[in-house]
């Protein structure tokens, strides 16, 4: 593994241990000044630029204890990270969704953070 794979490993792992541990302390260092990041809302997501806008989101969501996020797979390329996850928000059937994000790491900072989760489609495939 080289080096730009190795520090990219270690700053998504933060990342992730920010969400597993409710601890979005361990947030603080990681985002870059341009950070952009889109959500998974949809359709098209929620684009949120610069590091305030990001790190309020990802604040909130750490620090939200009525939610979890189980890291399911973590895949590393370079600069660059992707993470299979399951989001719950209660204890329901019907209250969870799987996901995917594409980090893109530069400088030792997270500059690029896609998020996008399956979703139950209204019309078209079970007919």
């Amino acid at each position: 593994m080289n080096k730009r794979t190795q520090n990219t490993e270690a700053i998504i792992r933060q990342f992730n241990d920010a969400f597993q541990q409710h601890d979005p302390s361990l947030l603080t260092d990681l985002i870059g000044p341009s950070c952009v990041m889109e959500s998974i809302q949809g359709p098209e997501g929620i684009r949120y630029e610069g590091y305030d806008a990001c790190f309020k989101f990802w604040y909130d969501l750490a620090n939200d204890r009525g939610s979890h996020f189980d890291v399911e797979e973590i895949n590393f390329a370079g600069n660059r990270a992707t993470i299979r996850w399951k989001y719950f928000w209660g204890d329901g059937k019907d209250q969870n969704v799987r996901g995917v994000n594409l980090m893109l790491v530069e400088n030792g900072k997270i500059v690029e953070a896609l998020g996008y989760a399956k979703t139950v489609p209204t019309t078209g495939l079970d007919s």
